[in-house]
């Protein structure tokens, strides 16, 4: 009797251990944070491309609704593969917002833009791996065949496909469209668990496709009197020389979106001197690019209305002498020199001459190179271990 009342509590005990280690797997494996965007220009940017609104209120699914959030996500996928930007995959749907995406999926507004489809892919495969169904796999094998089909031959990524109109068409790293594509392409490549059920034929197009985007990151590096700097946020797709995007994103050194490219070069086992190169000239610009001494802080402001968004707050550059190191988004590319715009395109040379809408509603000082620093001291020492 004891022994079996014994077995039966050492029963349940396992059961409670791997119920916990099921659920700490989740948190651990299903990552949130790349929905966080999209979802931040849901509530609080005015789009008119949006099909539908933010209820007032609107109740969010809980990060462990995992299975809830992947409906999300599957109801939310287009018929050609991919998704479309800015909506909050938590978000709990009204039966009236289901039917609007249901009914735009033919919708060709498909996009690598503020973290969209390679984020729900990426998503789906670790939901996949827990609660193995089908459904998710074909939507992952969707998603794929999407990205495959986007790609340029010169190994580049636009903003948006199919639609190419504007600057759509240019490869794009501003917010880690392309670094996050070849992220996840290289989770297939090396073979990750949550990716083993991709078949042969798929896996090998998946690693071409990832060889040809190295090459374009490689070959995309500004170059000016045969010094290698860093990248500009969208080169273009011919040429791949620098270009401009949105009116107040001018064709630029920039610095933000160029530390996440060269923290994914340095994610690359046994480098090939054109990286190593790429890599090295890349922190020698950060190393002399940067800015002691200031910060920003925001600060409460008078309530204003704009076009895109509603603010009562201002930012403004602060002298702090134990401030920690900092760099402009964007540099000149003839004076190398820090640059700012307004929405209008007038390039200013100073954050105080910056609009309040656009000084407050753009990044255009980042840490993200500091980053890049202090990973550099490791990378370099595991290389010259090899």
């Amino acid at each position: 009797m004891f022994k079996l009342l014994a077995f039966f509590v050492s029963l349940s005990v396992q059961s409670i251990l791997l119920c916990q280690n099921i659920s700490d797997t989740i948190k651990n494996i299903i990552e949130l944070s790349e929905f966080e965007n999209s979802a931040h220009h849901w509530y609080d940017i005015k789009d008119t491309d949006k099909v539908i609104e933010p209820e007032k209120n609107q109740k969010r699914f809980s990060a462990d609704d995992y299975l809830d959030i992947a409906e999300n996500i599957l109801l939310y996928q287009k018929e050609n593969g991919g998704w479309a930007k800015n909506y909050d995959m938590q978000a709990i749907l009204t039966e009236n917002q289901k039917n609007i995406i249901t009914n735009a999926k033919s919708n060709l507004n498909t996009c690598f833009d503020n973290s969209t489809t390679f984020s729900h892919i990426t998503y789906l495969a670790a939901v996949n791996k827990i609660n193995n169904d089908d459904k998710y796999r074909k939507a992952i094998l969707a998603g794929l065949e999407f990205i495959l089909s986007a790609q340029y031959e010169n190994g580049g990524y636009p903003q948006f496909y199919p639609d190419l109109s504007g600057y759509r068409k240019y490869i794009t790293y501003n917010d880690g469209a392309m670094i996050g594509i070849m992220k996840l392409l290289k989770r297939i490549v090396e073979d990750d668990s949550s990716f083993l059920f991709i078949d042969y034929e798929l896996r090998t197009r998946i690693t071409k496709a990832y060889k040809k985007g190295i090459e374009c990151i490689l070959n995309t590096q500004i170059k000016i009197n045969d010094t290698l700097y860093v990248w500009c946020q969208q080169h273009d797709n011919i040429t791949l020389l620098p270009q401009n995007a949105r009116t107040f994103e001018p064709a630029a050194i920039c610095n933000g979106e160029s530390a996440e490219i060269v923290n994914f070069l340095m994610s690359i086992k046994n480098p090939d001197a054109k990286i190593i190169n790429a890599i090295k000239s890349a922190v020698e610009w950060f190393e002399q690019s940067k800015i002691l001494g200031l910060r920003i802080k925001t600060i409460d402001a008078p309530y204003s209305e704009y076009e895109y968004r509603n603010i009562n707050t201002d930012k403004i550059l602060i002298a702090d002498d134990k401030a920690e190191p900092i760099w402009t988004r964007y540099y000149d590319l003839k004076t190398k020199q820090p640059i700012f715009c307004n929405r209008d395109g007038h390039i200013v040379n100073s954050f105080q001459e910056v609009e309040r809408e656009r000084r407050v509603g753009y990044a255009w000082y980042v840490y993200d190179p500091q980053k890049v620093l202090d990973n550099y001291t490791i990378w370099l020492s595991e290389l010259n271990e090899k």
